[in-house]
């Protein structure tokens, strides 16, 4: 078998905002298997400043996977616990390369076009009438679910946003999520959070920053609205350490980005904690190109979780790679009669 990696950047149609600020590209890596012909590819999503394995050592742990591909998909995610994001891209590879097609790697109902999965759709931070127009697209779209990052303007402009929606859909017609991305100050978040309640919102992701668990621990406790942890799960490995955090902690939801928490196995290993404290999940992608989106969603669909996923990111690059996977009604679907194109990766 022959391992090799290649870098490619992913660039913005338009600056996207967290609160970590604002990106105009995105770095991935692609792991590329071949053997008797047949060729496998997984994706390698690291985020930079988020990710636990962002550090300088990164290509040099890619390199080490090629020249050490022999050691099979179970021995080389026990060695990569400290990177995640290559744990999803050794899972997918090596899924892949197996599969009958490069992309069908959990066959199901989903990959057949039969069935499809509701997701969020995604309002970025920005401007108030940039937000705003964001959010008259996706009510158009028929998204039902509605996920709006705040935390980077005005506290009172986001209300006033919210504000805006409420006007117009009560909370049985539009399911509101805000994700704070770790924003909010540890002194007035609850009272941050009492002032959301006004509208009716379904969670929150990561109001705080992680790593104050006691703090987390007591806004769970005190919240008016459901708390999920996001950032708080990465850069927590085994299932001891995953299973004295959520007992701790607490909180109604956690959300699982693959690229993030160590691929399917990682995935599947929080959602197994998760279920033993009857504490509900979701999972979303993490801007990865639509060659990990793909793989993100077959799997989750696999997993029968019928909350609405954060699935959606696919539109947003300029150098995206055509697939079969289609946004519609605030639907995710796989159109079967769609190609792949993969020529701006050669």
């Amino acid at each position: 078998m022959k391992a090799t990696y290649k870098k490619y950047i992913l660039k913005f149609k338009r600056p996207s905002g967290t609160s970590r600020g604002v990106l105009t590209e995105k770095e991935t890596w692609f792991l590329i298997l071949e053997k008797d012909g047949k060729r496998g590819i997984g994706e390698c999503g690291i985020l930079r400043t988020l990710s636990i394995d962002d550090r300088p050592d990164y290509e040099e742990k890619l390199r080490w996977v090629c020249n050490n591909i022999h050691l099979g998909k179970e021995q080389l995610w026990e060695a990569l616990l400290e990177f995640p994001s290559i744990q999803f891209g050794v899972e997918m590879a090596f899924l892949s390369l197996l599969s009958k097609t490069t992309f069908n790697l959990f066959p199901s109902d989903f990959t057949l076009g039969k069935k499809s999965m509701e997701i969020n759709g995604l309002v970025w931070m920005g401007e108030e009438q940039f937000m705003k127009q964001q959010i008259e697209e996706k009510l158009a779209q028929g998204f039902r679910c509605i996920k709006l990052k705040i935390g980077a303007i005005d506290f009172d402009k986001e209300l006033g946003l919210l504000r805006f929606i409420r006007q117009h859909f009560d909370e049985k017609t539009i399911e509101i999520r805000v994700d704070a991305n770790g924003a909010f100050d540890l002194n007035n978040a609850l009272d941050k959070l009492i002032q959301l309640s006004d509208f009716k919102i379904h969670s929150i992701e990561q109001p705080i920053q992680k790593n104050n668990t006691d703090i987390m621990s007591v806004l769970c406790k005190n919240t008016p609205f459901p708390i999920a942890l996001d950032e708080e799960l990465i850069g927590v490995f085994g299932i001891e350490n995953k299973m004295q955090l959520l007992q701790k902690i607490m909180p109604k939801y956690i959300i699982l980005k693959p690229s993030l928490v160590g691929g399917f196995r990682g995935t599947l290993e929080w959602i197994s904690v998760a279920k033993k404290l009857n504490i509900e999940w979701w999972i979303t992608s993490a801007l990865e190109s639509n060659i990990g989106l793909n793989a993100i969603a077959q799997f989750t669909f696999t997993l029968n979780n019928f909350l609405p996923q954060g699935l959606g990111t696919g539109s947003l690059y300029t150098n995206n790679f055509d697939c079969p996977l289609e946004v519609e009604n605030g639907h995710i679907w796989y159109r079967k009669n769609k190609e792949w194109n993969l020529e701006l990766l050669q």
